[in-house]
């Protein structure tokens, strides 16, 4: 495909060429037409498909000119540094110099923020938290913005920007929307389902043309951290299949909880690699650990280990993703004569972002594993929140239903209370002695 086919229009075409972009990426060969028709867009994809390259001609082509009065495009990115890089991309494409885009971040006060977006601008792009800050001081006018992108989706969510970035978009009385982002999950869609009107979604794999040969993996997504401590348990309580296993974590803190957590600490084969604690049962040495028969679980820290190899351990659990992803690439890629292994890896939703650039780095998917019936799902807090204060709830309103009840239905006085059946003739004989007494 070339990219006239996009139906850019030629000074962007000619900019992009001079960018060397000789080609549309599959992004935004999917992507363009429906953007550029009007249609709310999700784009899902690795690192290096094309995704701000896609969102930046869509909004160059979309504004054609610069009116620089109100803004009529607003992107919102994670950082500052994620700005910058989504700056520099307007600088290279950008062939009109009536469209002024502005950037505003935490870096800068306020004041002056207001100040440069009422001298008249096109683009904002923008943090979440400090262009809320901005729109309440009155500094960012959204009347008149046409498009809203929310870039790298799944970083805002890890971050917990989910707040602002509604409070934004229910600002704007009506927009299309697109967002950008590496994975989606549930908490990506909660957070777009109350300003986005049938979107499309398209996922593009953009995964190395060369797969990489690896040791057997398998995956288990799971919805938080003790539904990880929950499968870790389950697993190992198979001693024949897991005879001899090595746990990562990422610290020695979290190490030191999963080693308590496991069998409630009583298990006498789980062991911690260097442990917080002189106390407390461990190894300074992996090869020592493999050379103990009684020794049969090894839970290690990342800070503390390292590319250290550990070759012979036939399982291997990665609890949580390492924060570099060589770190993780160096276990689980064979090398030449290694005995096979199998790795075991358990991540969460937000941890599906470095998975996909794991995936793309060793060019090809990791076999996603289905969780084990038994397996008991913690629910998240929010979650568990909910259905406590619902609880709550009911239980308040079946203690006032009771109250009432027996407030109706309450037992007569015993002076009012009819014990005896009396015939009309004794009924008139006591009435007489009353009145009579």
């Amino acid at each position: 495909m070339s990219l006239e086919e996009l139906k850019l229009s030629k000074p962007l075409v000619a900019a992009m060429t001079t960018a060397g972009y000789l080609h549309p990426k599959e992004i935004q060969a999917r992507t363009m037409s429906r953007i550029l028709g009007g249609q709310d867009v999700i784009a899902i994809g690795p690192e290096g498909s094309g995704k701000t390259t896609t969102y930046v001609l869509a909004v160059l082509m979309k504004l054609k000119i610069g009116h620089q009065e109100a803004p009529r495009a607003l992107i919102l990115v994670p950082n500052k540094e994620r700005l910058l890089e989504v700056m520099e991309h307007f600088n290279l494409l950008n062939r009109n110099p009536t469209i002024r885009v502005v950037g505003i971040h935490a870096d800068d006060s306020i004041e002056s923020q207001v100040e440069n977006l009422t001298d008249g601008v096109d683009v904002v792009v923008a943090i979440p938290s400090r262009a809320r800050a901005v729109y309440l001081k009155l500094g960012l006018n959204t009347n008149k913005i046409q498009m809203m992108v929310i870039d790298d989706a799944a970083e805002m969510i890890k971050q917990g920007m989910q707040l602002p970035i509604n409070e934004l978009a229910n600002s704007i009385q009506k927009c299309q929307h697109l967002v950008f982002t590496e994975v989606w999950h549930e908490k990506l869609e909660k957070m777009i389902e109350s300003f986005m009107r049938m979107p499309a979604t398209i996922e593009v794999e953009d995964l190395e043309q060369v797969k990489v040969e690896t040791h057997t993996q398998l995956l288990y997504h799971v919805p938080n951290f003790r539904t990880k401590l929950n499968l870790l348990h389950l697993m190992l309580k198979d001693v024949e299949v897991f005879d001899k296993v090595v746990v990562f974590v990422n610290t020695r803190l979290t190490a030191q909880t999963v080693a308590k957590d496991l069998f409630d600490g009583k298990a006498e084969d789980i062991f911690v690699y260097k442990p917080l604690f002189f106390d407390e049962a461990g190894f300074d040495d992996v090869e020592l650990f493999k050379a103990t028969p009684s020794a049969r679980v090894l839970i290690i820290a990342n800070e503390i280990f390292g590319d250290q190899k550990f070759a012979e351990i036939p399982f291997v659990f990665h609890f949580e993703l390492p924060e570099q992803r060589e770190t993780y690439l160096n276990r689980i890629v064979k090398l030449q004569g290694e005995e096979d292994r199998v790795a075991l890896t358990f991540v969460t939703d937000l941890e599906l972002s470095p998975l996909r650039k794991i995936e793309q780095a060793i060019g090809q998917k990791i076999e996603a594993a289905e969780l084990p019936a038994e397996l008991l799902i913690e629910e998240t807090g929010k979650v568990a929140q909910q259905k406590s204060k619902q609880l709550k709830e009911l239980e308040r309103e079946r203690a006032e239903e009771e109250a009432f009840l027996e407030a109706a239905f309450q037992k007569k006085k015993e002076s009012n209370a009819k014990t005896t059946n009396f015939s009309s003739g004794e009924k008139a004989k006591m009435n007489k002695k009353k009145k009579h007494g």
